[in-house]
């Protein structure tokens, strides 16, 4: 069980806290690039760590993310007008670049400074991959832009897809280094998905209901060893890479594309997931990516023009109360992501961590909640620089192995958890 109080410091992520403090030391995802598509295109609002904000591409293409609500009378912004080289508020026509300065008041003479004391909070945006990424923090300690694999592959080898999550940041990105609920929760996937099914790790994952868990450390992070028996004499490994403060990678299945999700905080009580799948060494097939975009996978299918998945809460995530009794899927909901996120929303916006009774297959949680709460106390109380900011730190692989069973996981898959280009993951 976990005491209240530290239950709060890892679950408020507002301006301020401790734990808000420590997600602004990260380039975080704000936003898929696909949001902005064009050059004076609608702006968009972006809720982050509980800041209301707007993000908008001007006339050169340049992106901005900035206080939502306009200096003169608090007018949102998502009704202003993207033209000219700024965003200009629809009420009195004060206009914004994308630094957040004031570069214009109409009502004011023309000889007047007054724009130059207005400035709008605001933040970088920067595209790398497929996604606009924001750093909220001081820009003295602004650390090198991500270098994760899948933003850094060819276009053609990489997706990237969002959802919004209606509970706790810190409940979903549990689930992401959690391997021990895939036997039980996402069995019937283990068969019947086509970016899982087929693969020969499967069926140890099937033959095999208590893994043992091992907990490696790593530089920005975790590496969280699942342990089942494989052949006479052999393990199967699966190793999950956790870099702080959200970034998971699901350990591979045969040679199914890698995936993995980034867990957002939007406020307390909810999160955004951004969810890639990508293959170190080959294009994606078209075949690949009709069902990524269909919803399969660790994917969703989303209300069309939202991120909002089509199973919802509001609708009890389209149970098929038939389907769990015939096993296609062992809770009645369709869909891995949706699986996670039914399971976890169903556990309230922040669980309550005091009624948890925790075992051995809970370790990789374990650990990564004590190494934010050091992380996070060690920013706060001495200026201490968390792990995960270094980009060097993010250049990590998952990974599935069969090892003779006295070898350690870490020592003998060190290669195949460094990303390393042009060469294939280690997967069974």
């Amino acid at each position: 069980m976990l005491r209240p109080e530290l239950n709060e410091l890892l679950t408020q992520t507002g301006p301020g806290t401790a734990m808000g403090e420590l997600f602004r030391q990260y380039w975080i995802p704000a936003l898929l690039a696909e949001e902005l598509p064009e050059d004076d295109c609608p702006p968009v609002r972006v809720k982050l760590l509980s800041e209301r904000l707007i993000a908008f591409r001007d006339s050169d293409g340049r992106y901005g993310l900035m206080d939502e609500f306009c200096a003169h009378r608090g007018a949102s912004l998502w009704f202003g007008r993207n033209e000219e080289g700024g965003l200009r508020c629809s009420y009195h026509g004060w206009k914004y670049d994308v630094t957040g300065q004031c570069v214009e008041v109409p009502s004011e003479p023309d000889n007047s400074n007054f724009c130059t004391n207005v400035k709008l909070r605001a933040y970088p945006l920067i595209k790398v991959g497929d996604i606009l990424w924001t750093h909220m923090g001081d820009p003295a300690r602004r650390p090198g832009l991500p270098e994760f694999e899948f933003v850094n592959v060819p276009a053609d080898q990489t997706y990237t897809s969002k959802r919004w999550q209606e509970c706790n940041w810190l409940q979903a990105l549990e689930g992401g280094i959690d391997s021990s609920h895939v036997t039980w929760l996402h069995s019937g996937a283990l068969k019947s998905d086509p970016l899982f099914k087929g693969a020969r790790g499967n069926q140890y994952n099937v033959n095999d209901l208590k893994p043992f868990f091992e907990v490696a450390e790593a530089d920005g992070g975790l590496f969280v060893g699942a342990r089942r028996n494989a052949e006479e004499g052999q393990y199967y490994w699966r190793i999950t890479p956790w870099i702080m403060p959200s970034f998971t990678m699901v350990p591979p299945r045969g040679d199914h594309p890698v995936h993995g999700h980034f867990w957002v905080p939007i406020d307390d009580e909810n999160c955004w997931v951004y969810t890639f799948d990508y293959h170190p060494v080959r294009a994606l097939s078209d075949a690949e990516l009709q069902n990524m975009k269909a919803g399969f996978g660790v994917h969703s299918e989303n209300i069309p023009g939202t991120y909002r998945p089509v199973r919802n809460k509001d609708n009890d995530y389209l149970m098929d109360r038939e389907a769990q009794q015939r096993g296609e899927h062992y809770s009645g909901v369709a869909g891995i992501a949706i699986q996670d996120a039914s399971l976890q929303e169903s556990m309230g916006p922040i669980v309550d961590r005091t009624k948890e009774r925790l075992v051995p297959a809970d370790s990789g949680i374990i650990k990564a909640r004590q190494k934010l709460r050091k992380a996070a106390l060690a920013l706060r109380d001495e200026g201490v620089t968390p792990p995960g900011t270094d980009p060097a730190h993010h250049r990590v692989r998952s990974a599935a192995i069969v090892l003779p069973r006295e070898e350690s996981f870490l020592d003998a898959c060190r290669d195949a958890v460094t990303a390393t280009p042009g060469v294939p993951q280690t997967t069974v």
